[in-house]
């Protein structure tokens, strides 16, 4: 399956690294990017979060992005993007 959005995240945030686990048990597919590694990708998630560089970010093919959101949020904007 091909990924369906993209996770800006922090190797030191216990919140991604929850959300991370939780969607490789549900075997979503998604693309992944420390945002320490990757100044742009930090520009983004500003960008998303009036300034700040909250993680997590997930940024949907759609241009959407929702931070820190639960397995069920995830869920739920990935079923409106398939319909």
């Amino acid at each position: 399956m091909a990924s369906t959005f993209t996770m800006y995240s922090t190797p030191w945030c216990g919140y991604c690294h929850r959300l991370k686990s939780q969607l490789d048990r549900e075997g979503i597919a998604f693309d992944i990017v420390d945002i320490e590694q990757v100044p742009e990708a930090a520009a983004i998630v500003e960008a998303a979060n009036n300034g700040n560089q909250t993680v997590p970010t997930l940024v949907y093919a759609d241009g959407t992005a929702q931070t820190n959101p639960s397995l069920i949020q995830v869920k739920e904007k990935l079923a409106s993007l398939a319909s």
